[in-house]
């Protein structure tokens, strides 16, 4: 967990079912494994995509450890989001049991 994080920092396993997620891994991770119905926008492009993301609902930022997704959060907050960063990432998120489908059809590697 970042220390001095300008953002609620939420453990994966608290995360409401329903939540609002962003997934700012790369592609592979991705590929690899990923919460269903999040919106996938690596960290490297967010500056081009931002416009893709809502701004209604609260939003939950993850990656997989909780550390790209804690910038990533800090700056979807200081542009007005709802940013909420999951401080434990998909590997909290795996570790927790929540539902998870992969592209690769291989298991999740945290």
């Amino acid at each position: 967990m970042s220390q001095g994080s300008a953002v609620p920092q939420i453990p994966a396993a608290e995360v409401p079912a329903d939540a609002y997620l962003l997934d700012v891994r790369e592609a592979d991770e991705w590929a690899a494994g990923h919460v269903p119905g999040a919106l996938h926008i690596p960290l490297g492009e967010l500056n081009a995509r931002y416009t893709e993301i809502e701004r209604d609902p609260a939003l939950y930022v993850i990656c997989r450890s909780g550390h790209r997704s804690d910038h990533a959060a800090q700056a979807l907050a200081g542009a007005g989001w709802q940013a909420h960063n999951v401080c434990d990432g998909m590997i909290g998120w795996h570790a927790a049991g929540r539902p998870m489908e992969s592209e690769a059809g291989e298991p999740f590697v945290a």
